[in-house]
């Protein structure tokens, strides 16, 4: 960085093939030796979606979480695809860890900001999720399952309308193990996949959220997958959908993800991020996709 230009390939050629825990370290280090904060230089040297990339590789994953909902809070209009893929994908860990430094960083509460930003139904799904209460065992309880899969069956398609609380209260509450059995004797009872019913049934942010709740239960790399394809196809990108997942899920589930998006598309995600992006932004994407 110093004098004039920058030289970015070396940014990228550090920062992109570190683990998060080296990153800290090396901020540590920058600090010590230079006597400035690393993000503060990087951020005066470089611009747009490159930047944007490596000050969310600097941050450890709660604080990217809380910034990237923030960034989606604050201002006019809501970004609901950034809350509904941080929120109906992390465990109740992350999530009670992301709560903290938002309350930390921005001195309020995400659930208060998070309510006054959203309503309805949809509001309902998010504080939900947000209080982090989801049961993580792996028990699956084949009595109440059946009932589950009923009442949502007489929630949704057996009754004109729907009623929402009761989609909430099993597909926000109950664990993985549990929900995929429901899901099975759901497409029992109804003759339909949960998915389906779901957008039969609902519209908008709601129908996101519970579609997104249910593909995550049932293969996360698979969710994400999905959305970095529709994050890309077609004209333009939606870098800020790009970027979000590139950057959280590097170090977590990038190689399923990328199994899952050359299963799906039948194609590589790195050929696909390669042809929809370019520059320094194209080279940092890359270098996180991996081969």
């Amino acid at each position: 960085m110093k004098g004039a230009g920058t030289d970015e390939a070396a940014v990228i050629e550090v920062l992109a093939r570190r683990t998060i825990a080296q990153r800290q370290r090396i901020k540590e280090a920058y600090k010590l030796t230079v006597g400035k904060d690393l993000a503060d230089d990087l951020q005066g040297e470089l611009t747009g979606n490159t930047e944007k990339v490596v000050l969310g590789l600097l941050m450890i994953a709660p604080k990217y979480d809380a910034y990237e909902l923030r960034t989606a809070i604050k201002g006019s209009g809501t970004e609901e695809a950034a809350l509904i893929d941080i929120l109906a994908s992390r465990t109740n860990a992350e999530i009670r860890a992301i709560t903290e430094v938002y309350m930390k960083e921005h001195g309020k509460s995400l659930e208060d900001d998070i309510e006054a930003d959203t309503s309805g139904m949809f509001k309902r799904v998010l504080v939900s999720l947000l209080t982090a209460g989801r049961d993580e065992s792996n028990t699956v309880n084949e009595t109440q399952a059946v009932q589950d899969a009923k009442d949502i069956y007489e929630a949704g398609e057996a009754c004109w309308g729907t009623d929402e609380v009761k989609f909430l209260t099993v597909l926000c509450v109950r664990n993985r193990n549990h929900l995929l059995r429901v899901f099975e004797e759901y497409q029992k009872i109804s003759g339909r996949d949960i998915e389906d019913s779901i957008k039969r049934e609902m519209s908008g942010s709601l129908e996101d959220v519970f579609l997104a709740i249910v593909k995550c239960l049932r293969n996360k790399p698979a969710f994400f997958a999905e959305r970095l394809y529709k994050s890309m196809k077609g004209l333009g990108t939606t870098d800020s959908i790009l970027i979000r997942i590139m950057v959280a899920r590097a170090e977590i589930d990038m190689l399923d993800i990328k199994t899952e998006f050359s299963k799906a598309y039948g194609k590589t995600l790195h050929s696909f991020i390669n042809g929809d992006s370019s520059g320094d932004y194209r080279k940092i994407l890359l270098e996180l996709c991996g081969e």
